[in-house]
């Protein structure tokens, strides 16, 4: 998350992104307490169930992931706020910003590996010891990790090392080293590719799936038109989210990381700065509508979370 509030001027309209700063950072904090209340139920959900498959596994993966993206939403944006002081601005670029996007890629690549999961249970037979093998599980979610936090994440922490600048216009990466610049430009590179192959597994994955279960519908002489309409929007519930959140920062990455590494008049980034910002705060949104999707495709965790509910007090209809 960079902080670019310079202002446009000289040769182009008039413009600042202090206001723009202010709007997204204001979304973040009425973002942050849904969040947190919606993973912590989930975290209260999880606690309770045994990871006995590779689903809960996974699910338990993610919600951390999510989790762990929330508590740096309220540092993000009060170092967007006018007024930050220069401390908290490092602290962001060289910390939360990193552990941020760091954990938005390890959810995207565990949303991969549940679609795999689910693939290897329904479509592929011999797939299916693969799927169930909750030791497999485990071992791909610490491969995931320590990936993207070993190879991404410390990495930046430790190359994020210059002075600060007040007067330059993209503060965060003025406190790289030359070394921290290539990484990053690098590890932008690898992420954007990272997201557009997960982004086709999950397609893959999801319309296998959708194709084998209407075939085995077909197959069996039945006509439950609510088993295939539930079929449907199941996976086009899961597409859309994985869509809306992720597809248009993706798109955005590629121009906003350009302009960046190599100085390109702030007259033409301007748009893809603002653009680029909203798109990371809907990328962000991502962290409440998970805890949805646990309830609407583990029924595991929704019969957990009603028995939980129940036991609170709370009347819930199965």
């Amino acid at each position: 998350m960079y902080n670019n509030s310079s202002h446009f001027s000289s040769g182009c309209t008039s413009f600042s992104l202090v206001d723009i700063d202010v709007v997204v950072a204001c979304l973040f904090l009425v973002l942050f307490p849904v969040a947190l209340l919606l993973n912590g139920v989930a975290l209260w959900v999880s606690l309770h169930l045994q990871s006995l498959s590779t689903f809960i596994v996974y699910l338990k993966n993610l919600l951390m992931a999510d989790l762990l993206m929330t508590m740096t939403m309220p540092l993000i944006a009060a170092s967007m706020l006018p007024g930050a002081t220069s401390e908290l601005k490092v602290f962001n670029c060289r910390y939360a910003g990193v552990v941020f996007y760091t954990s938005m890629y390890t959810s995207i690549t565990l949303m991969g590996l549940i679609s795999l999961d689910r693939f290897f249970k329904i479509v592929q037979p011999c797939g299916k010891v693969l799927g169930q093998n909750v030791m497999f599980s485990v071992i791909m979610c610490s491969v995931v990790w320590v990936a993207l936090f070993g190879g991404t994440a410390f990495p930046h922490f430790i190359l994020t090392d210059q002075a600060p600048n007040n007067r330059s216009a993209s503060f965060c990466m003025a406190l790289k080293s030359p070394a921290g610049t290539a990484l990053h430009s690098y590890v932008v590179a690898l992420m954007e590719l990272l997201f557009w192959l997960v982004c086709s597994l999950v397609v893959f994955c999801y319309s296998c799936i959708t194709m084998k279960v209407l075939q085995s519908f077909r197959n069996s002489g039945s006509n439950n038109r609510q088993g295939k309409k539930k079929t449907n929007r199941r996976v086009f519930l899961i597409l859309l989210v994985f869509f809306v959140c992720f597809v248009p920062l993706h798109f955005l990455r590629i121009p906003y990381t350009l302009y960046q590494i190599f100085h390109i008049s702030v007259c033409r980034q301007k748009w893809v700065l603002i653009l680029h910002k909203f798109s990371v705060w809907v990328a962000s949104s991502n962290a409440i509508l998970d805890p949805f999707l646990y309830i609407y495709l583990c029924k595991d965790y929704r019969e957990k979370l009603i028995d939980l509910m129940k036991g609170c007090g709370i009347d819930v209809q199965r």
